[in-house]
């Protein structure tokens, strides 16, 4: 898969992904919106380590910037 997601991009990722599982995890977020929130942090993380979104694809965005030759 095509890489889309830059290094600015990735890292704040990563970090919305941590922060909000330690919320959890920490039990500050509980409930309905612990769960989904820990699920859309499930997503950060892996689209921050794979460097890829999908949901860039259909509008066309890419953080990734051009690649050099």
């Amino acid at each position: 898969m095509k890489k889309n997601v830059g290094i600015t991009d990735r890292i704040i990722r990563l970090v919305i992904a941590v922060v909000i599982a330690i919320l959890f995890f920490t039990k500050v977020l509980t409930g309905t919106l612990g769960i989904v929130l820990l699920i859309i942090a499930g997503i950060l993380l892996i689209t921050g380590l794979v460097g890829s979104c999908l949901l860039y694809l259909p509008f066309g965005l890419n953080t990734a910037g051009k690649k050099k030759k």
